[in-house]
């Protein structure tokens, strides 16, 4: 299949890029490289994708880079944003995609109170033009990236995709939830076929900085305090990115079968099981082989209590149930991390020291 990835340079796009060049399909990606967190980051994951990062950085918005990859597996990627109009109405002219996976957001619930502008750029605007380059150039399916955060502070648990999601507690959650009533308009004039994922936290390899774990390994393995939000009393269904990609490689074959006339579906993406902060904390602190400090604190504004997800539907379209386990998924995130940061683990120098 010729697909479309956006947000290609980003934590799950990379991941998905990787499995579905292993697949065999053609792909385009995109990503506007922006600096929310270290674009050198993102350059590393286009680096170990196959494209030179010298040549993204010499290129024009818009000008696609061809990869080189030792597996002779190729593709392209082109820098852009996705809120221009004409770059996206050419894209979609120019290559006639069978499939779309529309991962590129503008992430982070708390950055959402500080730069609201730059959310409805990214996270509404730009769905807009994929959706119309979905309208004007059909495609046989869109998948596109929802969020647990449109539940806002839902307390019936676990979280279904049947559960209303009128209160967003955060601009984050209000553009996903925007999302997801988007698509289903355009599936209902335009016949154009979607399926919507809400995210849940999602942990691994090549991962986001601004998020929990990440900011927690950084900081234990630099002697620093952790913030632990709500005094360590919040739950979250962690979910390796091994275990998401797989998901989303099998449903992007799949397309809505329309049966209730409206080409078009909703699955939560979980793990479908939460686990207590402070338990992911100590798993941390177990592999690291070295206590947090800690700093506990209030719930911030935008954040909740729990996340939770029923994912029953999702297993029986797809026929898969995530397999990693917690203490696994930790372990291979903090080997990547030691060896791209060049960091030695505490845990590493007390074994050497025996």
């Amino acid at each position: 299949m010729n697909i479309l990835i956006t947000g290609a340079a980003g934590f799950i796009g990379y991941h998905l890029t990787e499995r579905l060049l292993s697949e065999g399909h053609d792909l385009t990606g995109v990503d506007n490289l922006n600096d929310y967190y270290a674009t050198e980051l993102k350059y590393g994951r286009l680096r170990s994708a196959g494209i030179d990062p010298d040549l993204v950085k010499r290129s024009a918005d818009g000008e696609s880079v061809r990869s080189q990859r030792e597996d002779g597996m190729d593709w392209n990627f082109i820098r852009g944003e996705l809120s221009d109009r004409e770059m996206v109405e050419s894209l979609f002219s120019d290559s006639k995609f069978d499939m779309v996976v529309h991962l590129a957001a503008q992430a982070g619930v708390r950055y959402s109170l500080e730069n609201p502008h730059a959310y409805i750029e990214s996270n509404v605007n730009a769905f807009l033009n994929i959706l119309e380059g979905c309208r004007h150039h059909p495609v046989e399916h869109l998948v596109y990236a929802s969020s647990s955060s449109v539940y806002g502070e839902n307390k019936e648990v676990p979280f279904r995709t049947d559960h209303a999601v009128d209160h967003p507690v955060s601009l984050y959650a209000a553009t996903k939830k925007s999302n997801e009533l988007m698509a289903y308009t355009y599936a209902h004039l335009f016949g154009v076929p979607s399926t919507g994922l809400r995210f849940f936290t999602v942990y691994g390899s090549w991962g986001r900085p601004d998020m929990a774990y990440f900011k927690f390994a950084d900081r234990i393995t630099s002697g620093k305090s952790i913030d632990v939000y709500n005094h360590g009393e919040m739950e979250r269904d962690f979910t390796f990115v091994g275990d998401i990609v797989e998901s989303v490689a099998r449903l992007v074959p799949k397309p809505p079968a329309g049966e209730s006339g409206v080409p078009t579906q909703l699955f939560n993406i979980g793990h479908g099981s939460p686990v207590n902060l402070m338990d992911f904390i100590g798993e941390l602190e177990r592999q690291l082989g070295v206590k947090a400090k800690k700093r506990m604190m209030d719930m911030q504004p935008g954040d909740v209590p729990r996340t939770w997800a029923d994912v029953e539907d999702l297993f029986d379209y797809i026929d898969y149930r995530p397999k990693v386990k917690l203490p696994e998924g930790i372990a291979e995130f903090l080997a990547w991390y030691s060896e791209y940061y060049g960091i030695e683990l505490p845990s590493s120098r007390r074994s050497r020291s025996k």
